[in-house]
């Protein structure tokens, strides 16, 4: 089995846009949609973010750690949260994409992780 990362990408404003009873929904399916992968044995991982503005980077490539508060990149759509299962092939992880999509009220990426090397 393939691991793979279903990641959640919106804006700010869309998710400021749903009103509190679609949140309530939204937590509920999404909850219905992990009990699922749970039962099917695909359920690696997930979790939801606090938005990109409690980021904290750190960078220790020239030497000692920069750290800088967020958020960092001047984009529209945000990594809110994210799943990592498994699946047998990249078909039945859209699948799972096309599930946590509808639940969570989201556009879901889906990625493979690279795969282990062999000796």
């Amino acid at each position: 089995m393939t691991q793979y990362l279903l990641s959640i990408w919106s804006t700010d404003q869309e998710m400021a846009d749903i009103p509190t009873e679609g949140l309530e929904e939204a937590y509920a399916q999404v909850g219905a949609f992990n009990d699922s992968l749970q039962q099917a044995g695909a359920w690696v991982f997930g979790g939801g973010l606090e938005p990109s503005s409690t980021a904290t980077k750190v960078d220790s490539t020239q030497g000692d750690a920069v750290v800088t508060d967020g958020p960092f990149l001047e984009t529209k759509e945000q990594l809110g949260g994210f799943w990592v299962i498994e699946a047998p092939d990249l078909d039945a992880a859209l699948a799972y994409a096309d599930q946590a999509s509808k639940a969570c009220f989201s556009a879901v990426e889906v990625r493979p992780f690279q795969a282990e090397p062999t000796e």
